[in-house]
């Protein structure tokens, strides 16, 4: 009777041990319930113990005990293999002393505070102008090398010329020339930087070249078999990259309007090119949901990128770094340029995203085909701002929509196109602080500390 009452004491000794630490992890994260789980089993007499006792905790410890104190906090490591990351990862093991009872709190790599990243501080951004003039959506816009003006591009057709200034401060006189070639929607703009050169495509097949000292079409780029979704200019070459509905993106040489290049191996429509100077020289993104990474030389894909679930419709390149995002319904995510690496994802922007831009200062814009804007902390992904673009009175809310964006030379000034014929204007709150405009580090910290799916 002896040892089965032996038995019965242990039993509930260790079932107590365990109900008392269940209690010390409720509302914690995954990843410190699965090393709460493990210290658990650590303390039960059936399973081998593997924990490193730290030296320097151990001798604190004693320290105390000779000086007559209470028994300080105890560290140990465990090493614990997660199937999740891939790999192992040591958890912290804290026993702390409280009236003769022994409690274990759990901390992991992946569930502590202490390496949570602060984001950087940004002002909010706030709307500045909106301009009319468009009779369709707008689709595409562009600035000038000087930043003294813009062109948008739209399902009316025509391209126009802006002056930047005057529509910034909204007065009259913004509207500085109205461009006729295209037949159908416009949706591709581009201005060189080295040439007095500007590029259109547009859903009429077309690819057209203007001189903007004589305001007229002096080329055309004939190849595609569908529409032209988007155009962009190589940095450093005299190269132009389209890519459209044919399920291509072609390498025009810009003099000569001869094609260079192919690049076939899309199985749907490509959304999205940008160029760099170095490679991977070309990106593109389609609606397959696939990112494909050139080598410009050879005219192959160097890397394939199949993360994303859903059609990636923008890509944008960090000025400042070699890396690059892409949107799709599914999530935002961010790129190593180089090799393709994956870096994280920009979560919460639950939308058709058409449109993405980053400026110097390291922020991200995203907006959505429902009208709906984030702004983001490139370096970290938290998203600062939420917001919703309202549509011009006489529009339905269903043209609610934004469709392409960029920001100004200086990165002070957004421009977004949206499907109420409107662009609008943005700018940061010049009166904005920290102490006005705080960084909500509480939903930060448990957005970082959430398991999630790449």
């Amino acid at each position: 009777m002896s040892a089965l009452a032996d038995m019965v004491s242990k039993a509930v000794e260790r079932s107590n041990v365990l109900f008392s630490e269940s209690v010390l992890v409720a509302g914690s994260s995954e990843p410190e319930i699965r090393a709460a789980k493990l210290a658990r089993k650590l303390r039960s007499d059936y399973t081998q113990s593997i924990t490193t006792v730290s030296g320097a905790a151990r001798e604190r410890e004693q320290d105390r005990e000779g000086a007559g104190e209470s028994a300080g906090p105890l560290l140990l490591t465990v090493k614990s293999e997660d199937a999740s990351s891939g790999g192992g990862s040591d958890m912290v093991v804290h026993r702390t002393a409280n009236e003769g009872k022994t409690a274990l709190v759990v901390s992991g790599a992946a569930g502590s505070r202490t390496h949570v990243p602060k984001p950087k501080w940004h002002a909010p951004w706030e709307l500045s102008a909106v301009i009319s003039g468009h009779l369709g959506w707008v689709r595409a816009v562009a600035f000038d090398p000087s930043n003294e003006w813009f062109v948008t591009g739209s399902a009316d057709r025509t391209i126009k010329v802006w002056d930047f200034a005057k529509c910034c401060a909204g007065s009259d006189g913004g509207l500085k020339l109205t461009l006729t070639g295209h037949i159908d929607t416009i949706r591709g703009l581009a201005v060189s930087p080295r040439h007095p050169y500007m590029f259109s495509v547009g859903e009429d097949k077309l690819v057209k070249c203007w001189d903007l000292e004589h305001n007229k079409v002096i080329r055309h780029y004939h190849g595609h078999l569908s529409a032209v979704y988007c155009v962009t200019i190589h940095p450093t070459l005299d190269i132009l990259i389209t890519g459209g509905r044919d399920s291509t993106a072609r390498v025009w040489d810009m003099r000569t309007k001869q094609q260079v290049h192919l690049l076939g191996g899309h199985k749907e429509a490509v959304g999205t090119v940008v160029a760099n100077s170095v490679d991977p020289q070309v990106i593109t993104g389609s609606y397959d949901s696939t990112v494909k990474l050139w080598d410009l030389a050879a005219g192959k894909a160097m890397t394939t990128l199949t993360h994303h679930k859903k059609a990636v419709r923008s890509i944008a390149v960090n000025p400042r770094e070699f890396s690059f995002i892409s949107a799709s319904a599914d999530n935002i995510k961010k790129w190593q340029c180089r090799d393709g690496r994956f870096l994280k994802n920009f979560s919460g922007h639950n939308s058709v995203v058409n449109a993405l831009a980053i400026n110097e200062d390291g922020v991200a814009f995203s907006g959505g085909d429902n009208g709906s804007m984030c702004f983001w902390d490139y370096d970290t992904g938290h998203c600062f701002q939420r917001g919703q673009t309202t549509p011009q009175s006489g529009s339905l809310d269903a043209e609610a929509g934004v469709f392409a964006s960029t920001f100004d030379y200086s990165g002070t000034r957004l421009v977004t196109c949206e499907a109420d014929k409107s662009i609008k204007i943005w700018q940061e709150n010049q009166s904005a602080n920290s102490d006005t405009h705080p960084i909500d580090m509480v939903s930060w910290e448990s957005q970082c500390l959430k398991l999630s799916r790449h």
